[in-house]
């Protein structure tokens, strides 16, 4: 350990990893329940959509960010990476962020929107969420498929499309359980019931895909003695899962102190599923082609980089955490009068 850090060449690129993993998990998680709101549009009525709407507008556009640094970093600090990746996945890209522009255009304009112009901005904010997440789930199963472009990994990623948007609305509607009440909190938890079983499908195949396309990553979970030490990763997993089905058959309480629960469980199901790939695909940043070793800048750049990064990083977080303090509880009408 003190010879990895003792090279730059060998910690440089293990920290901006460190960092740009740090940047896609926040961003799954924050932006994942945003994009889940959205999702469920459909289910709402007129008026709920209003405060839907209202529980994600003081974060959404903060929430996008972190995607913004996560591609920044791959880009700086893993130039070679970034080619191989966004050339496989050009057209997942250029869909999600023709969704991320849609949603953002559709957010602004259904607030002053008169009444017979409503709906179709409404449809807008469904259609760019439903292409976002779903493109960034197409991009998750070409990812765990080595990025390959046949008949059997585009099925596995559209698959994992679905999942992973099932996944988004799950996570949004126990942003809703928290952040709102009344008729929607508990539309939310049924909503959250209904979709608890996309998530576990969809982690389920994301686990079993992993060490099946690769031997190398099914020997890093089942030789021994790794079968034996990763094991608390699923018997924390079903604890997990095994918490939100008790916890959504409490809800809601008279008292609401019970609603935090399901959106806190669910996080930490995200970090545990984002953990074992992260586990399952190091020292790879494109699987089985480029390490971040071999794809890093030269040190002497990502040096220079990483004083930057001192100080944008902690900004960014600060304002994160700075915005959800402010605009804690729950949510309110929102107006841009």
């Amino acid at each position: 350990m003190s010879e990895i850090f003792a090279d730059p060449a060998q910690w440089l690129p293990l920290t901006f990893a460190a960092l740009m993993g740090l940047s896609i998990l926040i961003y799954v998680v924050l932006d994942g329940f945003d994009l889940g709101v959205g999702v469920l549009f459909p289910f709402a009525e007129e008026d709920e959509k209003d405060m839907m709407v209202a529980s994600i507008g003081p974060f959404w556009d903060a929430n996008e960010t972190w995607l913004v640094l996560a591609i920044g970093i791959l880009l700086v600090a893993f130039p070679s990476a970034h080619g191989a990746i966004l050339t496989a996945l050009y057209l997942p890209v250029a869909i999600m962020l023709i969704g991320l522009i849609l949603r953002g255009v559709a957010f602004e304009f259904r607030v002053k929107a008169p009444p017979q112009f409503k709906t179709f901005w409404n449809n807008a904010f469904l259609t760019g969420s439903l292409m976002a997440s779903l493109s960034q789930g197409f991009m998750l199963g070409l990812y765990i498929m080595g990025l390959q472009w046949t008949a059997l990994t585009v099925s596995f990623s559209l698959l994992t499309a679905v999942f992973l948007t099932v996944a988004y609305s799950f996570i949004g509607a126990t942003w809703l359980i928290l952040k709102t009440e009344g008729a929607l909190q508990i539309k939310a938890v049924e909503w959250a019931k209904g979709g608890i079983w996309g998530l576990v499908l969809g982690l389920a195949a994301v686990s079993v895909a992993s060490p099946l396309v690769s031997p190398r990553i099914f020997e890093k979970w089942f030789a021994w003695p790794e079968i034996v030490l990763l094991a608390p990763l699923p018997l924390m997993f079903c604890m997990l899962i095994g918490l939100l089905f008790v916890g959504l058959k409490r809800l809601p309480t008279a008292d609401d102190s019970f609603a935090w629960v399901p959106f806190v469980a669910t996080i930490m199901l995200f970090i545990l599923a984002f953990f074992g790939l992260a586990y399952s695909f190091y020292p790879y940043v494109v699987p089985e082609q480029l390490t971040i070793y071999e794809a890093a800048s030269a040190p002497e750049s990502l040096i220079i980089i990483l004083f930057g990064t001192i100080f944008v990083l902690p900004a960014i977080l600060g304002y994160t955490v700075l915005s959800y303090f402010i605009f804690r509880g729950k949510a309110r009408a929102l107006s841009y009068y």
